[in-house]
């Protein structure tokens, strides 16, 4: 056997023998990028201290990498398909790790978002590919247990990032969290290379270059203005006109996908109920996934008092019940039918961070544990089944886009969630400091305590040395900080939770129920077609019996 698969996975007569093998390398792949959303969150103090950062700072920190990465997969998608789905996952791989060298070394501020840039890119590349991998490596009979292994890892990955970032910080300092990204990235290549098929579209035109260009403008400059919006003013001159580009963009790419012969994405699949329903349900679900992972990780550091490996350790029941709940869907989706499993999910995901507007500053870790249960079954039940939807809504030619679609819904969800949730956060809390330290602190001093709840402790830290304050008076501003930050968790939740809601009772509305919707996720291509979506050929791989991994 040659240490290259050389065989591409269209020309093989039957179901590629070592292909659980394969989602083991596609499932690591996935981990690493999504551990990058998540595993820098712990880092946020360490860096905070180093960098001088202010809340905009933080958050172009971990946008960098979001923004790029949910404007470009569609693009990215598609020239996977056109010229090699495991090509692009190599590709971004080293682009990834790359980042990730460089992420590690830097000391200011612009660079690291630089790195981080550089770092989303790479994984605008490897997430569609995974998922459009997958979908062509294994027979239909078997996808509903390689996308939910392939959901369940994208869930370990939200817990499991900060726990591995937790563990490094604590004798090595924050540019460890990009750096142990490189071994497992070469391993991924390495494993690309040995065990997971070729493959790209049999059929397939020119790219929409227009297309995805609009898309990339349009994504870019609508979460721009929303992590700037609060900072800079809505009516500023950079985010109104991000606002006014966005808009525009948006419009003009709705109007020219609708008419090209062979769009980068068909826009009237979103005239079908699955495709649509599906993609706001990913899009929702993340949107609070991430947002509140954002601020309950700084609670627990900032007013709890944990370390970066006690915060990665209290984040595990996320992952664990995100695996509860991908077992659970596996099991009721084919009798219950997909839309009782995403609804209900996404139900139990509002109810998730709507309790957390209970908290305040004398809440404990055992405040935010039913919140991060609730939410891992969440996500375990609602996503495999809608992203087996998504990608039954596009033909095999066309996974790449499939796979970059569903994979824009999630990052633009997590994009949005830090961004909104982020900024209601920062101004509920700035509003609430301004209100109790108001006169206690010197303008310059309060100004500086008001830019996040870090630079607020630290500058009750330069207070307590201070003669004429004393540590009486720095206690009394470490606990209005932490009651400001409080007040701007459980501001945001409430803003989350009806977001979050809301979409649930949308996606309730647009998904079909019934008879044709209990087949769940691995449905046969007629089904798909039912639904207003282009079939799929007969796929000559399909095994006899469901093999097993």
């Amino acid at each position: 056997m040659p240490f290259v698969v050389t065989e591409p996975v269209e020309k093989m007569t039957g179901p590629y023998p070592r292909r659980w093998s394969a989602l083991t390398v596609l499932c690591l792949s996935l981990l690493i990028v999504v551990m990058a959303n998540t595993s820098l969150i712990v880092a946020v103090p360490d860096m905070t201290r180093d960098l001088r950062l202010s809340s905009s700072d933080l958050q172009w920190i971990i946008d960098a990498y979001t923004v790029p990465f949910a404007a470009l997969m569609l693009v990215l998608g598609s020239i996977g398909d056109k010229y090699s789905r495991r090509g692009a996952l190599v590709t971004g791989l080293l682009l990834f790790t790359a980042g990730s060298v460089m992420g590690s070394q830097m000391d200011r501020t612009e660079l690291v978002i630089t790195a981080r840039a550089l770092m989303g890119v790479g994984a605008a590349v490897v997430m569609p590919a995974t998922l459009s991998l997958l979908v062509a490596i294994f027979p239909r009979g078997e996808r509903t247990r390689a996308i939910t292994a392939w959901t369940a890892t994208s869930g370990l990955g939200i817990a499991v990032g900060p726990l591995v970032a937790g563990g490094l910080l604590e004798d090595h300092a924050w540019g460890s969290t990009f750096l142990i990204n490189v071994p497992i990235a070469l391993t991924a290549v390495v494993g690309a290379l040995t065990l997971v098929p070729p493959s790209k579209a049999t059929t397939t035109g020119r790219i929409d270059h227009i297309g995805g260009l609009l898309s990339i403008v349009s994504l870019g400059c609508l979460v721009y203005a929303l992590i700037e919006g609060p900072h800079r003013g809505w009516s500023s001159g950079p985010v109104a006109s991000a606002a006014v580009i966005a808009a525009v963009g948006l419009v003009t790419f709705t109007v020219w996908e609708s008419r090209h012969p062979r769009p980068m994405l068909d826009v009237r699949k979103f005239r079908t109920r699955p495709f649509s329903g599906s993609m706001i349900a990913v899009l929702i679900l993340f949107f609070g996934t991430f947002g509140s992972i954002y601020y309950v990780t700084q609670y627990l550091q900032f007013v709890l008092g944990y370390d970066a490996l006690e915060t990665g350790v209290r984040l595990l029941p996320l992952a664990g019940a995100v695996f509860a709940g991908a077992a659970v869907t596996g099991r009721l989706t084919p009798r219950l039918g997909m839309k009782a499993m995403v609804v209900t999910g996404m139900l139990i995901g509002a109810a998730s961070v709507l309790v957390l507007t209970g908290v305040d500053r004398e809440s404990t870790y055992a405040a935010f544990l039913p919140a991060l249960l609730l939410l891992g079954c969440a996500i375990g039940l609602s996503v495999a089944p809608a992203t087996d939807t998504i990608m039954g809504s596009f033909p095999e030619a066309r996974l790449g886009v499939a796979g970059g679609a569903n994979d824009t819904a999630l990052e633009l969800g997590g994009s949005l969630g830090i961004a909104v949730l982020g900024s209601l956060l920062a101004t509920g809390y700035r509003d609430r400091l301004d209100s109790l330290a108001a006169g206690r602190l010197p303008d310059a001093a309060l100004d500086t305590a008001k830019e996040s709840v870090g630079a607020g402790l630290a500058v009750a830290e330069q207070a307590a040395r201070v003669a004429s304050v004393g540590p009486q008076q720095a206690q009394m501003l470490v606990d209005a900080v932490h009651e400001s930050f409080a007040h701007g968790v459980a501001r945001a939740s409430l803003v989350g939770g009806v977001v979050m809601a809301v979409g649930a009772l949308a996606v309730l509305v647009l998904l079909p129920g019934g008879r044709h919707d209990r087949s769940g996720p691995g449905r046969e291509a007629r089904e798909t077609d039912a639904h207003g979506a282009l079939p799929a050929p007969a796929d000559p791989r399909a095994p006899q019996e469901a093999s097993s991994p």
